[in-house]
């Protein structure tokens, strides 16, 4: 397998900081990781990401497996070499894109069938062939082929669906073990979900903890459920979570998200919240969420956020990305994306100081107090 490693270095509270080791670099946690799903973070070129410093980011199986397609995808030497991409990368199994596409999609035992949302051609996924197709890309973290559950589903079915993505998980494992390239094999993270049923979540903790993956991820959540009950749920479930891997929470969320994920211990994040709000018009900042298009913003040559030091704020005005984006000019998702992925990945670095300098409790409070005073401007 390529090396995979995890470092504990401090805790604060429940919050932790760490430092996972990949065969493209030093990882260092809590990490977000930016949204490439077709093996671009969306409005933005390899060499802005780079510029950005994201030490890992996400790709996703389901997409690129029908396009371009695994076997040139493999012939062009995998999405590191496709993209020019020389950090990490972890994948998504492609097991939440197969839970979007309910009105076209079957599962069964052995897998999922599905019918491709670009042309309607039909495809099989399964545990194997996730992972072959993972292991293709070259990717540095690989996640076990899961079944996401939609909120509204009763405790019976949430069950029956959580078994069954535990026997996956083992097949997963198995396939990572029993493929030819082996030896190049990914790190492979397994999934817990449950729904939002305390019991179940448990019981999928115990059994996913309990298999050889290389790191633990929460699934199932941020998908229809009420707010605090996605918090509830991560709060309960990642303290069951095994301590010397890395824990990774799926798909969440906004800034105060992350906060409060870490607080309850986890190490990973992934969300296209920064991506899609920049290209919508919604821009993070420290003085609270600015939607662009405001016409409050017309005449105003102040830097979209005064405390950050991207490209964006250090070279161009609100006024001026009012105009781009009220113009439908392609650079204002350019520059909101950029001013968006360094205001994450700048809350992360933040994050990871306060911890080391076991003050994440005050930064915590003070974070969330900001939260709750700022109006969308």
């Amino acid at each position: 397998m390529t090396p995979f490693s995890f470092r504990l270095l401090a805790t604060d509270g429940a919050a932790r900081r760490g430092e996972i080791t990949t065969a493209h670099g030093t990882i260092q946690t809590p990490v977000f990781m930016p949204v490439g799903t077709a093996a671009s973070v969306k409005s933005l070129t390899t060499e802005q990401l780079e510029r950005l410093g994201p030490e890992i980011i996400l790709n996703n199986t389901y997409h690129l497996m029908l396009r371009p397609g695994i076997d040139l995808l493999d012939r062009l030497g995998g999405v590191h070499r496709f993209m020019n991409w020389k950090g990490a990368v972890l994948s998504d199994s492609g097991g939440f894109q197969v839970f979007s596409l309910a009105k076209i999609r079957k599962i069964r035992e052995e897998g999922v069938e599905f019918r491709s949302h670009i042309d309607g051609s039909k495809h099989f996924l399964s545990p194997e062939r996730s992972i072959e197709i993972q292991t293709r890309m070259g990717v540095d973290i690989a996640m076990a082929f899961d079944e996401c559950p939609p909120h509204g589903w009763s405790r019976s079915e949430v069950e029956k669906s959580m078994e069954m993505t535990h026997r996956w998980a083992r097949r997963s494992l198995e396939a990572r073990e029993a493929a030819p390239a082996a030896g190049s094999a990914p790190a492979l993270f397994g999934i817990i979900q449950g729904g939002t049923y305390p019991d179940l979540r448990r019981h999928s903790a115990e059994a996913i903890a309990s298999m050889e993956f290389d790191g633990i991820a929460i699934g199932g959540l941020s998908v229809g459920e009420p707010k605090e009950e996605m918090l509830e749920t991560m709060r309960f479930t990642a303290p069951l979570m095994p301590s010397g891997r890395p824990r990774y929470l799926m798909g969440v969320g906004t800034p105060e998200d992350l906060v409060e994920g870490v607080a309850a211990g986890i190490d990973m994040f992934d969300c296209v919240m920064p991506t899609r709000n920049a290209r919508n018009g919604t821009l993070f900042t420290s003085e609270g969420k600015i939607a662009i298009k405001n016409a409050r913003f017309a005449a105003d040559e102040g830097p979209l956020d005064p405390r950050c030091s991207c490209m964006t704020c250090a070279t161009v005005s609100r006024a001026y990305l009012r105009h781009l984006y009220t113009s439908g000019e392609i650079a204002a998702a350019v520059y909101n994306t950029i001013h968006n992925v360094s205001f994450y990945l700048d809350l992360m670095r933040s994050i990871r100081q306060a911890i080391a300098s076991n003050s994440f409790r005050s930064f915590r409070e003070a974070f969330l107090a900001r939260v709750a005073s700022g109006i969308e401007v």
